[in-house]
């Protein structure tokens, strides 16, 4: 679950984030602020799970930012707060607790008394959801007839069936409250396939469990103008709407916030996990299906990122290109399994487009009109991709040019297996360069801003994507976790300062520690000497 701390006094607030093991708990620090007005914003963004709240601070005191939550309705019923207070106020504390507050701590208290409040407030929220998984109104929402008319309409519209006034007036007739200007954006959520040894569940349950998320994402997402249907595939589509004159790239960061969550809290009540792609940029109302594309996109890459975890459309990959329609299911099938390097699932499409076009064929014309097809299926992929044709097919390059040199099937059959794998060897290649591209952009923040705070979350939020994303990407391309290369960082420059002849006070202020003693402690346990032992 995740965690944001508020407290006005820097070594506290750095102790309580720091000090604490709260990874061992399962808990994530996903924000410090140091005033309300800071924390209601984060808040707003974050969306975390917890909150860990001091009473006396300036501009926006903790009683004030607890009444500004719950009015603008952050975390809804699925939020927990704990109060940290100087005061034995018996008025702070009663109305903290008609907030809704689970623990009222006085300070100073100790870590282990306010890990244990904390953990008791996650335990509670587990029980909330708990609770809430056996509520007969999962049977009501079943039934519920408006849905289903919206979940239909939904799929005929991302399947590109409708313009732009038939959209209009057919949201009309059903609630949904749409305007010719409305900004949208998609995701796609899937279970992650449940592992071999795990019996709690058969091939009959999936249906359910579907069911289950679906309905946890309605609760947990129905304060932020989100429609949750089914699409085609069974997984569970999300639709997006932003708020009138809404930045699109707040819109953006609260769908990645929004998702993550729902998958965190769906892994708490199924005991399993899911994935998600989200689409890239928001869009108009006649750009759905394009966005929709784009979350299915991205949802294939978890072959790639592994599973438990929410994937944003990265445009970098495919570059400027034009988008082109696709109208078959194989054609849309093999088009995703091509751009997400998945090989085995693009050559199934290919068995299926095989048994359609020359499985039956019965003349010579019906043949070269199946080549035809294919070979014009591939060049449009890889012109989509902005590729040289000749770069990527290699020795292949003349079938493409004459088509009449494919004689037979079984010589078709090869060359449509070849261009498979090297179409999907290119595209590893390529996201392995695109990968490396945003990994070394990271890099250049964190040398540029290396005296200053920075945290995943900061620089997740910099370049609009979430930050468990972020964090198994960086981690992939260079083998370490973001938090233990920032601190590499700041510690090798820390030494070089020293070693200039410079004092400890400069070495920690050009590292990004306000609090020198703080910085020694964190110098003493990297480098195992005091920072005043370095002599130049």
């Amino acid at each position: 679950m995740n965690l944001i701390i508020v407290e006005d006094e820097p070594r506290l607030r750095n102790s309580l984030a720091y000090n604490i093991p709260w990874e061992d708990h399962g808990i994530e620090v996903v924000g410090l602020a140091a005033n309300g007005v800071e924390a209601l914003q984060l808040a707003e963004r974050k969306m975390p799970d917890l909150m860990l709240i001091d009473v006396q601070m300036p501009e926006m005191d903790g009683l004030t930012l607890i009444a500004r939550l719950k009015e603008k309705q952050v975390g809804k019923r699925f939020m927990k707060m704990i109060i940290l207070s100087g005061h034995d106020n018996f008025d702070f504390a009663q109305q903290a607790m008609e907030h809704g507050v689970s623990r009222y701590l006085l300070k100073p208290a100790g870590e282990e008394v306010i890990l244990k409040a904390v953990l008791e407030a996650r335990d509670g929220l587990r029980e909330d959801l708990e609770q809430w998984r056996g509520k007969a109104e999962l049977e009501r929402k079943w039934r519920d007839h408006m849905p289903s008319l919206q979940n239909d309409f939904i799929l005929n519209w991302v399947s590109g069936k409708y313009d732009e006034r038939e959209i209009l007036n057919r949201s009309s007739e059903l609630y949904m409250g749409l305007e010719k200007d409305t900004q949208l954006a998609a995701a796609v959520l899937d279970l992650d396939p449940v592992p071999e040894h795990d019996a709690r569940f058969g091939p009959n349950d999936r249906e359910l469990l579907r069911f289950t998320i679906r309905c946890l994402a309605g609760e947990l997402l129905s304060q932020s103008s989100c429609w949750v249907c089914t699409d085609p595939d069974s997984d569970v589509l999300l639709v997006f709407r932003a708020e009138p004159e809404q930045n699109p790239q707040e819109f953006m960061l609260h769908i990645n916030a929004s998702v993550v969550k729902l998958l965190s809290h769906a892994k708490e009540i199924l005991k399993l996990t899911a994935s998600a792609g989200i689409c890239g940029r928001a869009g108009r109302m006649e750009e759905l299906p394009q966005l929709y594309s784009e979350a299915c996109r991205a949802l294939q890459e978890r072959v790639v990122y592994g599973p438990d975890i929410a994937i944003p459309y990265r445009e970098e990959e495919r570059g400027n290109r034009p988008e082109i329609s696709v109208q078959q299911h194989l054609e849309k099938m093999l088009e995703i399994a091509l751009e997400t390097a998945h090989e085995a699932k693009a050559a199934e499409a290919v068995e299926g487009l095989w048994q359609e076009l020359f499985a039956r064929t019965g003349t010579s014309q019906q043949f070269q009109e199946g080549v035809m097809y294919m070979n014009s299926l591939f060049i449009r992929i890889m012109v989509k991709q902005g590729w040289s044709i000749r770069e990527v097919i290699g020795e292949d390059w003349a079938f493409m040019q004459n088509i009449q040199l494919l004689n037979t099937k079984s010589q078709t059959r090869s060359w449509l297996a070849r261009t498979v794998g090297r179409i999907t060897d290119y595209m590893k290649g390529q996201r392995k360069s695109s990968s490396h591209q945003i990994v070394q952009k990271i890099a250049s923040i964190i040398e540029q801003e290396i005296d200053q705070d920075i945290t995943l979350h900061t620089v997740a939020d910099r370049l609009y994507v979430n930050s468990s994303y972020l964090s198994r990407l960086f981690k992939q391309e260079m083998g370490m976790a973001f938090s233990a290369y920032v601190l590499e960082q700041k510690m090798e420059r820390a030494k070089r300062v020293l070693q200039d002849g410079q004092k400890v006070y400069d070495a920690a202020r050009q590292t990004g520690y306000r609090d020198v003693s703080y910085f020694t402690k964190v110098f003493r346990k990297y480098w195992g000497v005091n920072p005043g032992e370095f002599k130049p």
